[in-house]
């Protein structure tokens, strides 16, 4: 594996993960509304779903891509038409409320927390096409196999995305009145749609 691609795609995810999203938004309303712990440990349900999104791209793109090189120049292409449809939907999102923040989960345990961060990232098809799309970008056809650098990829993501969540979950009170500035959403929204297009021709080149 290469480093600088490893450094690369540290990189672009901690920029992908501070965007706002239905992950981080989650984590938000619910460290609001319940608390900075609650939101620590809904970060820890929702990034091990990241692990079952990295299974698939590892089993099954690591499959395609050993067996043809048109596949792989197919899977490549899609992904970046996907990041780019990406990008285009990012130009409707509209800012979040979030002094109507959802408390449904206030009375669940530990154990329960975790799995609505869990199920709440597994049974999202996006983030899977997501992963499908972006990964590969950063995957080279010799050194490690490529299960071992989906592997690694789909661990440095987790990491930091976990990070990311929980400094948001700590300094959700004070980030309150930031974030409910139509300004910061309409920034963020455009850096969001930048971000994605880079992505996208990245890929292509």
């Amino acid at each position: 594996m290469d480093f600088n691609l490893l450094i690369a795609f540290t990189g672009s995810s901690v920029l992908l993960t501070i965007m706002p999203g239905p992950d981080n938004i989650f984590v938000l309303t619910q460290s609001i509304t319940r608390g900075a712990k609650t939101g620590i440990i809904i970060s820890f349900g929702l990034v091990s779903g990241v692990l079952v999104h990295t299974a698939i791209a590892a089993t099954g793109l690591s499959i395609v891509l050993m067996q043809s090189k048109m596949a792989y120049t197919v899977v490549l292409y899609a992904g970046a038409a996907y990041l780019v449809y990406l990008a285009f939907m990012a130009t409707k999102e509209k800012a979040v409320n979030l002094e109507n923040g959802n408390v449904e989960y206030s009375t669940l345990n530990k154990v329960k927390l975790v799995r609505v961060g869990f199920l709440m990232n597994v049974l999202n098809p996006k983030v899977t096409l997501f992963f499908v799309a972006f990964l590969p970008q950063f995957v080279t056809s010799d050194g490690w196999p490529l299960a071992t650098q989906f592997s690694v990829l789909g661990s440095v993501f987790i990491l930091q995305a976990f990070v990311i969540f929980s400094i948001i979950a700590a300094l959700a009170g004070r980030l309150n009145a930031y974030l409910n500035d139509q300004r910061f959403w309409a920034i963020t929204k455009w850096s969001k749609v930048v971000i994605l297009l880079l992505l996208a021709i990245f890929l292509l080149l």
